[in-house]
């Protein structure tokens, strides 16, 4: 069994899909390590360090593919369509390949992928169950993602976020507003709240409320029907859910300084909360960061990857937000994709593919030529696969008999 790691090609990405602290655990199962030279060092991870772990440095990318069972990226081709393209090619049929996929919105690359035979595990289909969690690379680039953006917006406001008493006089604390509390958003709140600043945070599902008010945020109380959705993130709220929350935030947001938006629908587009007029509302200075921009963005004037001033208002709308931090988010991604490993090599180095074992499947899009993932199935418009016949139990009476014999 050769698990390979390769190179990012998607422009501006940074992270490697392993580190070399993690290779112990996967080369004590009795696998090896191939990895594509200079894979990690923008991350901070030299090839000589991959190499102390046990891992062997292959110059070339497309050797990876070739002898590799199981190839590990941070983007699959579906996720990197311009400088990924190529990879197609080296797929090879039953090949292994892990990473993330765009899973629920790209169907013609996923269309293409699954054609070339192999085995996709799309790391954005991780189920989010309390087993899950180590393997939820969603949630730990979240994380970083959250981190970031507050530090982000630290360094855009032209203002200092804690309260100071000075001889000068006393600086105010600045007002931070975070809306969506899911992991990326509880992260905002921790992270300005210990940086001084008086933060609010807003999500439509009620049951967050007491993590944003343990962070020392206040919550602000908006009524909304219950939006808990599947698989612990919000629902899509109807138009006039949309409307009644857009006009109850509207001078929350007008009197903040900063903004952080972070609502995000699986597989949807980002649902716009400000508009535009809302956001000219925001004293000069202001800051709005988008997390959500390269989803279509949570702001009417966002625009992904670029920073837009209008009225006097700083809109920043950042992608691929945890590749600024590559060190960290390659040490958390590496991990979530060890534990997965860990679930496909046996003790004695083979591969095994459980059906029976819910994050296999939930994280499964395509084998054998086609996509078997439901979800996928559905938002494709694919007709539902057939389900495998059960075989049938013996009558009572042989089942009675036989105990007998």
């Amino acid at each position: 069994m050769i698990v390979g790691v390769v190179k990012e090609t998607f422009p501006g990405e940074r992270r490697v899909a392993l580190v070399p602290g993690v290779l112990p655990y996967i080369t004590k199962r009795g696998a090896e390590v191939i990895v594509e030279g200079g894979a990690g060092l923008e991350a901070g991870y030299t090839d000589a360090e991959f190499e102390e772990k046990g891992a062997k440095i292959v110059a070339d990318h497309a050797e990876i593919y070739a002898k590799a069972d199981i190839v590990c990226t941070v983007r699959t081709y579906a996720a990197n369509l311009d400088k990924g393209a190529g990879d197609l090619d080296l797929y090879r049929k039953d090949q292994v390949i892990i990473g993330l996929s765009e899973p629920l919105t790209a169907q013609e690359p996923i269309d293409k992928i699954t054609a070339t035979g192999v085995k996709l595990f799309a790391l954005e289909l991780i189920p989010r169950t309390t087993r899950g969690q180590a393997m939820d690379v969603l949630s730990s680039q979240a994380t970083v993602a959250g981190y970031y953006c507050v530090a982000l917006a630290q360094t855009t406001l032209p203002k200092m976020f804690p309260m100071m008493m000075t001889a000068a006089g006393t600086i105010k604390p600045a007002k931070v507003f975070v809306i969506g509390a899911g992991v990326a958003g509880l992260q905002c709140i921790a992270s300005a709240k210990k940086a001084g600043a008086v933060v609010y945070g807003f999500d439509v599902r009620p049951e967050v409320k007491e993590q944003i008010e343990s962070l020392g945020a206040k919550f602000l109380e908006i009524e909304v029907a219950d939006a808990r959705g599947e698989g612990g993130y919000a629902r899509e709220l109807t138009d006039e859910e949309k409307a009644r929350q857009r006009e109850l935030m509207a001078d929350q947001i007008a009197e903040s300084d900063v903004v952080i938006t972070t609502a995000a629908v699986p597989g949807k587009k980002a649902p716009m909360l400000i508009p535009a007029d809302v956001a000219r509302r925001m004293h000069t200075g202001s800051v709005i960061v988008d997390m959500a921009a390269e989803r279509g963005g949570n702001c009417e004037l966002t625009k992904a990857g670029e920073t837009v001033v209008d009225s006097g208002v700083t809109i920043l709308g950042p992608t691929n937000i945890p590749t600024n931090l590559p060190f960290h988010a390659s040490q958390m991604f590496a991990k979530n994709v060890q534990n997965l490993l860990d679930l496909l090599i046996t003790n004695e180095g083979e591969l095994q593919i459980d059906m029976e074992d819910e994050i296999i499947v939930g994280t499964l899009e395509c084998e054998d030529g086609q996509i078997i993932h439901k979800m996928a199935r559905e938002i494709f418009g694919l007709q539902p696969l057939e389900e495998p016949k059960q075989e049938q139990a013996p009558a009572a009476e042989a089942v009675a008999e036989g105990s007998n014999a």
